[in-house]
């Protein structure tokens, strides 16, 4: 499930990219398809292996085009081991949130990002994040958990201050906000309540069969309640 709109974001083949806080992988794979060159960079070292395992099994299946190039780094958002301007294109998915000085990150994406390139930024959207907060503690207060939530004029200031255009905003993944509330509401970490696996059957049906009056549904409730606020800038 991507968050991001590659096609908005502007990826095309032969562009260099870097997923930041890549986790598994999932924005990375969809880049290299796109004949992209990608650097996945986080740390956490079992999530960059399944993301560099992943990536090679792509290629050797023919999942890319000829000769595209991927890495795996272990890096600190705050201290980024790249030079300046070394990426067409940056994504952070997710990943803002979880860090306190989040105004050095924005600096080290705008840092890394070549003139004329874009970004996509991406944290979970206030409304949906603060019913999660206010259902349950250990959703956020954890170690490595969510630090804040944002505001959507708070974190385009933000990166504005950090150097990057804001150029768009979305909403996305309305249908995933219910799936949290339940989550927080049985106790985050219990995913065996039924509820919850009722309703995550009918998300991943919804993301291996992508129906139409599902899709309808989500894209009319995701200025609503969409779980995540997704933010577009250029260098």
């Amino acid at each position: 499930m991507l968050t991001i709109d590659f096609d908005r974001l502007g990826v095309r083949a032969g562009a260099r990219l870097l997923d930041l806080g890549s986790g598994p992988g999932r924005h990375a794979f969809e880049a290299l398809r796109r004949g992209a060159d990608v650097v996945c960079a986080d740390l956490d070292a079992p999530d960059l292996c399944r993301a560099l395992a992943t990536l090679t099994a792509m290629r050797e299946a023919g999942e890319a085009p000829i000769g595209v190039r991927f890495a795996a780094v272990r890096a600190d958002a705050l201290a980024l081991p790249f030079p300046d301007r070394s990426f067409d294109h940056v994504i952070a998915a997710e990943v803002l949130e979880h860090i306190a000085d989040d105004r050095a990150a924005m600096r080290e994406i705008a840092r890394v990002l070549r003139p004329g390139g874009t970004a996509a930024v991406s944290v979970p959207r206030w409304l949906p994040e603060r019913v999660c907060w206010a259902l349950s503690d250990p959703y956020h207060n954890r170690p490595g958990g969510h630090v804040r939530i944002y505001r959507g004029h708070e974190l385009r200031r933000r990166l504005a201050e950090a150097g990057l255009r804001v150029e768009g905003v979305d909403h996305v993944h309305a249908l995933h906000a219910p799936y949290w509330w339940l989550r927080c509401l049985v106790g985050p970490d219990d995913q065996r309540a039924w509820p919850v696996r009722q309703y995550h059957r009918l998300l991943v049906w919804d993301i291996v069969r992508r129906p139409a009056p599902l899709r309808l549904c989500e894209r009319a409730l995701d200025p609503l309640i969409g779980k995540s606020l997704v933010i577009y800038c250029a260098a």
